[in-house]
């Protein structure tokens, strides 16, 4: 699969912190059987390399990490069984090390400057972010006229009752949500919910 291939799969993609609180085979069922397969685990835990391990058995997961930084960080979640590449933001040694593994990267840009050098180094898809920091979807809509070629997945700040305003800003394939697990929360019934409101979002 390609970026744009992952992007396309379903609206919102999970950003999840995996702290120890849910077990991460019920929890990617649970999403993935609501309609959300593409999961994004960040890096910002002891435990996120083996949680990437263990959904990445879950049968119609597309598991990736987030919160890559570096070139050891991508080679280690290549290691783990990641399928894409999350980071918040470009670096050329980064996107050089992505390309070389032949792995789908989605590096984070906020300005045209940005934008610029991931077209130089040969990527058009990006993740918008911090998004609501960054301007929110004025400021997208107007990155977007200039750098027509660049396809986005806005992510920080988007909330369930905006992402369909992003969802409807042409240049936007998908939104990246971090609502579907709150602090201490077990409950797999209403991840699920949450889930499956989101995977109905219309694009």
């Amino acid at each position: 699969m390609t970026i744009d291939d992952i992007m396309r799969t379903a609206p919102v993609i999970p950003v999840l912190v995996m702290d120890g609180t849910v077990d991460p085979v019920e929890l990617a069922e649970t999403l993935v059987g609501a309609g959300l397969p593409v999961l994004e685990v960040t890096l910002r835990t002891p435990g996120a390399l083996d949680a990437i391990r263990d959904m990445s058995r879950v049968s119609g997961a597309i598991v990736g990490a987030g919160t890559v930084l570096n070139a050891a960080q991508l080679a280690q979640a290549v290691d783990a069984g990641s399928q894409f590449i999350v980071a918040p933001g470009l670096t050329n040694p980064l996107a050089l090390a992505a390309r070389d593994s032949g792995i789908p990267f989605l590096p984070g840009v906020a300005t045209a400057a940005d934008v610029m050098r991931g077209f130089d180094l040969g990527l058009n898809r990006f993740k918008f972010f911090p998004a609501e920091a960054s301007g929110g979807i004025p400021a997208l809509k107007a990155l977007s006229a200039p750098l027509y070629e660049a396809r986005f997945c806005p992510t920080g700040g988007v909330r369930p009752e905006t992402a369909a305003e992003w969802l409807a800003v042409p240049s936007v394939l998908c939104v990246g949500g971090t609502w579907f697990i709150r602090p201490g929360e077990t409950d797999m019934g209403k991840v699920a919910e949450r889930a499956r409101v989101a995977a109905a979002l219309p694009r």
